[in-house]
This record gives structure tokens, sequence and C-alpha cells, in this order.
């Protein structure tokens, strides 16, 4: 193995593991990449950044510029009061109609915001109308995938394996070239799902803490000279001897006990960081007057500002959770609190699940310290009367039952409808490219002032952007080096003699198995050459192997956190790992199946 292949299979090595533990976010990973593979000679600086010129990448920019277009504009709340009329059907008949409603519209926009959109009305409906609202999220994010995956443009994994495939020499596929295969998958799917909800867990009860499983904020307060608490060990504090609430942290006088022992004495001024449900929160700091720090501060301001007296017992804790592109991302509770909220008085925090955030390492981490990433939660509190205006934050879903509805023109709305249409309409006839159509589309409602490119900036999801930006020209480095050839040769001396279906089988098993748990772009960049070069070596047509790659980079059901959308309903606390990965894992196994034979056909007709 020549030098230049070991390095580029290290530096994958490396990029597999950051994606798994998530030490890094992912656009950082990307630049990481970037930096690699010009400091070690496997590109050249200009191949290395070439991803950010590149089709696809441009093209998945363009289309997520639309699709704020289309929020902007009250399109996407057209189609939220479209589903809810949905809300008359029977629960047996309810999750696979919403389910095909979910992929239909994933075909065409972003799956991403078509379950943010279900995401932010099923708690509503399921409130309402009196079902479980963890029966209907899996079934929706799985079918947002599968519809994904029947267009060109459902997912930005077809875009990419499109684009990486051209650029070996291979014929791209057109609009609806696959559709067919990923229409058999949907209604493998449908049925599936509808049968498999009935094992999804059931809502404990709709109030905000057990619908989305609120057990682990943290939060940091400061003893009070009036506090009960004072002069008390840890093991005589109630609420801890009772479990209501954990103690993480205590610092005094700058100094740090980390999990501080139960003989530990309670003094004035102490600061505590305590991991307890929303349910406990408010009630351990007003028996034990206690300070959410610099509360106190924040709420004599809102008193002397607005003179709202009256109005500061009228308090409501609402929960947001952060998606990718928010303007939270980064920050810590500290620096949000320096931000402008309204009114809104950020309070705790709740990590989302993964690999680093446990128990022990969080206590060795002050509260100040832990930043939000896409999938946590923050707990703010705020007037009643001004949860609407929350809703003019970017890219954070509002967990709770108030509504609010900006008043748009049907005109506008009627316009950004028609702008998609008329993308959809040039990509599929042909006429333009799906880069074309895309780039015409957001010349279209800048034209008609439905979108301005200062407002694009803060809201586009850049860390996709710089993902992609980072594996494209990892790709090349495999075709520089060679890597994607001898690990194609290995493969063909391994195979060598098999069965097609043996051949296919395989390559959509690797596929879905690393798209579980690492980005299914990156997935897709590292094996799309590897599946060209596999199919050359065996003289067999490429286009199937092509289509391992593609569907089975989608297809990663088994794990919340291989697609997107399984992490923002993971995040929602409803499911556990285990629902993921035996529903989802069965799902996965009936799809490999499926794919395998499927694809192995068009092989041998073709």
């Amino acid at each position: 193995m020549e030098p230049s292949i070991l390095l580029v299979f290290v530096i994958i090595a490396c990029t597999v593991i950051l994606f798994i533990t998530e030490y890094f976010p992912v656009d950082k990973i990307g630049f990481l990449i970037i930096i690699a593979l010009v400091l070690f000679q496997l590109t050249t600086p200009e191949e290395a950044i070439s991803g950010f010129s590149n089709p696809a990448v441009i093209t998945i920019l363009s289309l997520m510029i639309i699709a704020t277009g289309l929020e902007d504009n009250g399109v996407i709340d057209w189609l939220t009061q479209l589903i809810k009329k949905l809300k008359i059907l029977p629960l047996v008949l309810l999750t696979p109609v919403f389910m095909l409603v979910s992929a239909g519209i994933s075909s065409f926009i972003s799956t991403t915001a078509v379950v943010i959109i279900f995401l932010k009305i099923i708690s509503q409906l399921a409130e309402r109308y009196n079902f479980s609202a963890s029966k209907l999220l899996m079934p929706i994010s799985f079918a947002g995938i599968l519809g994904g995956s029947c267009t060109l443009m459902g997912t930005s994994t077809n875009l990419i394996v499109n684009s990486v495939a051209q650029k070996a020499g291979v014929e791209t596929f057109s609009f609806f070239e696959f559709s067919t295969y990923g229409l058999v998958f949907l209604a493998i799917g449908i049925v599936f799902m509808t049968i498999a909800s009935k094992f999804l867990p059931k809502d404990k009860q709709d109030d905000l803490q057990n619908t989305y499983d609120i057990e682990s904020y943290i939060f940091s307060v400061t003893v009070s000279e009036t506090s009960d608490l004072i002069g008390k060990n840890i093991s005589e504090i109630e609420f801890i001897s009772e479990e209501l609430a954990t103690p993480l942290k205590l610092i005094r006088n700058k100094k740090v006990i980390n999990a501080p022992g139960k003989y530990i004495d309670i003094k004035m001024n102490d600061n505590l960081v305590l991991m307890s449900s929303l349910e406990y929160i408010n009630r351990i700091i007003q028996n034990h007057d206690l300070i959410i720090n610099d509360k106190k501060r924040a709420l004599k301001n809102l008193e002397v500002d607005n003179n709202l007296n009256s109005n500061i017992s009228n308090m409501t804790y609402v929960e947001l959770l952060i998606l990718p592109g928010s303007g939270f991302i980064g920050k810590t509770l500290k620096n949000i609190r320096k931000m402008s909220l309204g009114g809104a008085y950020p309070i705790a925090i709740k990590k989302r699940k993964n690999l680093r955030n446990t128990t022990e390492r969080l206590i060795r981490k002050s509260i100040q310290d832990i930043t939000l990433k896409p999938g946590d939660r923050l707990l703010i509190e705020l007037q009643e009367q001004q949860i609407g205006k929350l809703r003019a934050l970017d890219n954070v879903v509002i967990l709770n039952q108030h509504e609010y509805r900006l008043q748009i023109t049907t005109k506008r709305k009627i316009t950004a409808l028609v702008i998609l249409l008329m993308v959809v309409g040039l990509a599929a006839s042909g006429i333009l490219s799906i880069l074309s159509a895309s780039l015409a589309g957001v010349a279209a409602m800048l034209l008609f002032r439905l979108i301005s490119l200062e407002n694009i900036y803060h809201r586009v999801n850049w860390q996709i952007i710089f993902l992609l930006a980072g594996m494209i020209p990892l790709g090349i480095a495999m075709t520089n080096s060679g890597a994607d050839l001898w690990l194609s040769n290995q493969l063909q001396v391994i195979l060598k003699g098999q069965p097609p279906y043996i051949v296919i089988g395989l390559l959509l098993a690797i596929t879905m198995i690393l798209s579980g748990f690492i980005s299914n772009n990156a997935t897709a960049i590292i094996l799309t050459p590897v599946a060209i070069g596999l199919a050359a070596g065996l003289n067999l047509d490429v286009k199937p192997f092509i289509l391992a790659v593609l569907f089975g980079a989608n297809f990663s059901f088994f794990t919340p956190v291989g697609y997107q959308t399984n992490t923002l309903i993971y995040g929602t606390g409803l499911y556990k790992f285990k629902h993921f990965l035996i529903i989802g894992g069965l799902l996965s196994l009936i799809l490999w199946v499926a794919g395998t034979i499927i694809l192995t056909t068009s092989l041998q007709v073709s």
C-alpha cells in the first residue's frame, strides 16, 4: 500500500471517529479535512477548496434559500394548516396518510423542514384529539427520508452522489430516474411502520414535562441569605434526599467541588449546579428561596424598563429545541442571557444524548461552559403574552401548545408556491439542470422581494455547506492517491466469482451501516468512487452500484444520529435508542433485502 493511500485512510478513520464522538461540530470537521489534505499534499490547494464551487453544494445552498423563502412567506404554515385537517381520520389511517404526506412533500422540499412542520403540530393534535405523538413522529421521519429518496432533488445525498458520479464520467441521473425504486421502498416503509407504530411507546401525559421527558435539565442557583438551606449538609436537603434533583457541582469563593459529598454544609452565596426536571425546578427555587443566577438583576431591569410589576407573576416556561443553523449554537447560558430575547430569560439547558454527554462529564464542566448544539433544548421563562415573539427566533422549534401565525397576504403565498413548482417543473422536464432551476428560483424570489439576502445570511445552515465543502475534496484525494481503486481492487479479490446479489448486497450493507454513525453525505462521498471502481472492475453496469450507495446512505434508520430528522425526533425525549435500534433496525433489514433484490434485478436486465 502506498503511503499516500494509507494517509487517506488515516484521515477517513479520524473523520469517522470525530463524527461518532461529536468532539467537533461538523463544519469544523469539514474545515480540518481541507487543511489536512493541503498540508499532506493529497490535493492541490485549488482542489482542496473546490467543494465551495461544486455544483451540488451550490444547488443545496439554493434549495435552502428557496425553503427559507417558502417559510417566510407562509407556504410552510399553509401546509401546516392543511395537514391539521387530516385530524378527522382514525388513528389506524392517520399513520399511513401522514407518512404519504411527509414523503410527498419531502420529494421536493427539505426533509428536515417537513419533519419540523410535523414536530410543531403533532403535540398540539395529540393533546387535542387524545392520541400519542410518539406513534406518529418516527413514522413521519422515516417517511420523509424515504420520500426524499424518490427524486434527484429530494435529499442533498442524492445531489452529492450524482455530482461525484458525473465527475467520474458516469452519465448523470434524470430527475425521476430512480423514482420507481424509491416508491417501492416507500410502500414497504409505510406498511411496516403502520404495523410497527403499535409497538412504539405511549405518551405518559400530554403536558410539557411528560410529553418531552424533561428529566435532566441543568441549571445553576445561588443560595440567598434567607434560604432555609443555610447550615444544612447535602444529605439533609429534602429535594436531594428524595432524588428530585442531583447536585453536580458546588462553587464557593471561586473554588469548585465536583459531585459534592453528602456531609458538605451549605453556606450563604454558595452556587449549586443542579440537574432536575422542569416539574421540580420551579418548586425547588421557590420553596427554598434560591436565585437562578443573574435572574434577580434581569427581573429588576424588566420592572424598571417596562413597568411590568403586575405581569412578572404571569410567567411561564417554554422549551426551545435547537435546530442546525440556530444563532444559539455554540453559545452558553451566559452568552444567551446577554442576547435580546424579547423579555425571555434562559434558565437551563438539556443536552441531547450522545456518547460524550454523560453525567460524569457534565459534573467536570461548569454550566457556564456548556454550549448548545443542534438537538439540545433550552428552557426559558417569559410572560405568556410574549410567546408569539419567539417565532422571530431562527431555527428553533417551540415545544408547547401555543400557536402564533404571522399574517401574510395570499398573493405572497401563491407567488412563493408557484416559484417552487417552477423550479421542480424546469428540473423534472430537463429544460434546465437542477442547479440552473434552483438558481432561477432564488433569483425569482429576490425579484419579487419574497426574501432578502440580509435575512438569508443567518438563516442558511452553513454547517452542512462547510461539511460538504470539506468532504468533497476528500473524495478527490481518494482518486488522486488511488485509494478508491485500491479499495475497489481488494473488494474485487474478495468478491471474485460471487453472484451479483452478494456484491450489491455487501455494498448496500456497508453503506447503510456507515451512514448510521456518520453523516449520510460523508458516507456517500467516500463510497461512491469505490462503488464506481468496483462495478468497472467486475465489468458490471455502474448505475445499480451507485444507487446502492445512494439508497444505503439515506436509509439510516437504526440509530438516532444517522439522519438529521431522526436526531430531531430523538431530541423530543419520546423515544429511546432501543426504539431506533429495534424498529429502525428491522426496517433497515427489510429494505436491505428488498434493495438487494431490486438493484440486482436491474443489474441483470441491464
